[in-house]
């Protein structure tokens, strides 16, 4: 059984903010839920995560990137005071029963679960009472030095700040991932001291004590140090969100998706796009949106939260925010579609367009300079340039409904509440204060019905 524990209790001071490290976003998640989800992949039977600065926020994200992800169980161990990695872990071993247990860093978001997956897997067969993951850098300045005996076994780790000018020159670095074996983690962790520089309880120090018994600390050392490399500062925040959109881009385009201009693209790690869909320069795409096949994005296309079907067209300089959109539709340029709305199949909504908390059935069409808000439009209508849904009446918002196969002349003012029925038309500069019959022809400031329509056959 594996068991991982994730640190999470810092607040990060190097990065000038409020909030807790791990709640800063790569890529579209929290720095804490990439960590989960590369655990997760493990079929880990439990996450403990410890939380300490705005615990109730960090355990609301780690709980939403752990659901669904097999985890038996989900808890959390708090760390009121900040007294060192090895404090930490001492807070959650309460909570461990598997016979591994897995420590992460919450800062690490590239980390992959084919890189744990190795840990792990060295770990057993090794048969070592701990091991960890060790890169080398150029410039190790900082970080806890891996110090190996004359056969080359690990030895013990020094801390940058503790460490002499010999053990500095030491270019292979402590990446703060560890496998332990339980039964040696938890009396190891009751013998730590706080005789360093910083007087703090050192996981690290576990390493040393274990190896002094005589038992066996493995090594695994990774070749790549991006993945590894922990967030500390907003520079490095940025560092890593540009290796992770690179990572991303190259995910969609290994699964058949164009990328124009992949540096000048952004989606987030969240985001799912099918493939024969083409993705244009300046667009940034992100949270849950789902991008079906054959669809064409961009130039400079916003979309938050937004269901776009298969065969979709969205122009250039577009918003999409939590919203469906059908196959086949056209949208834009320079369209607004708001939380709320669906767009049925072979809807056109065209450039200066807003449509809000609307929903619009199959080929209606909305071709420009309309507003559409808290409105429901039948298949096939066609709403003139200049429509406005007057929804808001100073206190309350009201609906609009039109039915089927109507005609809304330009600069028609549609007056909430109210109704079109199916087949009607309004004349240009019309303003709607009452329901409108079906098959009806209305015109005027207010509108009035001037003659019945004849239905097309």
């Amino acid at each position: 059984m594996l068991d991982v524990v994730i640190m999470a209790a810092g607040l990060g001071t190097r990065m000038k903010s409020r909030m807790a490290k791990v709640l800063h976003a790569v890529g579209g998640r929290p720095l804490v839920a990439h960590v989960v989800r590369a655990a997760a992949a493990l079929g880990a039977d439990r996450l403990v995560t410890i939380v300490g600065h705005q615990a109730a926020s960090v355990e609301a994200a780690v709980r939403h990137a752990a659901e669904g992800r097999g985890f038996s169980e989900i808890a959390f161990a708090l760390q009121s005071e900040q007294l060192g990695t090895g404090h930490a872990v001492q807070q959650a071993a309460e909570h461990l029963a598997g016979e591994t247990i897995l420590v992460l860093s919450g800062d690490v978001p590239l980390l992959e679960s084919a890189t744990l997956r190795t840990l792990v897997d060295a770990h057993a067969m090794e048969g070592n009472a701990a091991t960890l993951l060790s890169v080398r850098l150029a410039d190790p300045t900082g970080y806890g030095r891996i110090v190996r005996s004359g056969s080359r076994d690990f030895e013990r780790i020094v801390e940058h700040r503790d460490a002499s000018e010999a053990e500095r020159a030491i270019d292979e670095i402590n990446a703060g991932i560890y496998a332990f074996d339980r039964e040696k983690l938890v009396p190891a962790l009751g013998r730590l001291s706080t005789g360093n520089e910083q007087g703090e309880y050192y996981l690290t120090d576990v390493l040393g004590l274990l190896v002094a018994d005589g038992e066996r600390v493995g090594v695994v050392l990774h070749v790549d140090a991006a993945e590894l490399a922990g967030i500390n500062t907003r520079r490095e925040l940025a560092e890593t969100e540009a290796r992770l959109k690179l990572r991303t881009l190259g995910r969609l385009m290994d699964g058949g998706v164009t990328i124009v201009d992949p540096l000048n693209t952004y989606v987030d790690d969240t985001v799912e796009v099918g493939s024969d869909t083409i993705i244009h320069p300046g667009s940034m795409i992100s949270g849950a949106t789902v991008i079906g096949e054959g669809c064409e994005i961009g130039p400079n296309v916003q979309l938050v939260d937004a269901r776009i079907a298969d065969n979709v067209l969205v122009r250039a300089m577009s918003v999409v925010e939590k919203a469906s959109i059908a196959s086949g539709a056209m949208i834009g340029p320079f369209a607004r579609i708001r939380p709320g709305t669906e767009l049925g199949e072979d809807v056109h909504v065209g450039n200066f367009v807003e449509v809000k908390n609307s929903v619009l059935g199959a080929g209606a069409k909305a071709n420009h300079l309309t507003y559409l808000g808290d409105a429901e439009v039948g298949p096939r209508s066609n709403i003139g340039a200049g429509t406005v849904t007057c929804n808001y009446d100073g206190k309350n918002k009201h609906r609009t409904t039109i039915g089927a196969e109507v005609y809304i002349g330009s600069d028609t003012m549609l007056v909430a509440p109210v109704t079109v029925g199916d087949g009607a038309k309004t004349g240009a500069g019309s303003v709607v204060t009452k329901d409108v019959p079906p098959n009806t022809l209305v015109v005027g400031v207010p509108a009035r019905v001037i003659r019945k329509l004849e239905r097309e056959s």
